[in-house]
């Protein structure tokens, strides 16, 4: 059982950053491959970025590609995400998830169904 806490979510000007933290418990944080979801107002919870168990691979939604940059810290049992060239479109409630071995498959890391844990989410507000 892995459990999962975001932080550093806010209020945030348009073209602002933010750095979102995700700690899970356990001590097997590093054999987990780890997403960000995010959830905007009235509409479906989608894929933001993944990185598998090692941080050997990443990946990115389209719409954030060159603005936001997932990082994992095994020692700390943390996964980051750097979110830069904040716009309004990105005001959502932001969610980490934690995959168990094995890792990613194709495309999977994009599947909500492909992750076994879930954390509360973090709200990040983006005011133009």
């Amino acid at each position: 059982q892995v459990q999962l806490v975001e932080s550093g979510g806010g209020l945030v000007q348009a073209g602002g950053s933010l750095r979102l933290s995700c700690a899970a418990s356990g001590r097997t944080f590093s054999t987990y491959a780890m997403g960000w979801f995010r959830q905007a107002p009235e509409k479906e919870r989608e894929f933001v970025a993944a990185i598998t168990w090692g941080g050997g691979s990443t990946y990115y939604a389209d719409s954030v590609k060159g603005q936001f940059t997932i990082s994992r810290d095994n020692a700390k049992n943390t996964v980051y995400l750097q979110m830069n060239s904040l716009k309004p479109e990105d005001t959502a409630v932001y969610y980490c998830a934690a995959r168990e071995l094995p890792d990613f498959s194709g495309n999977e890391y994009r599947t909500e169904a492909s992750y076994d844990y879930w954390g509360q989410g973090t709200q990040v507000t983006v005011s133009s």
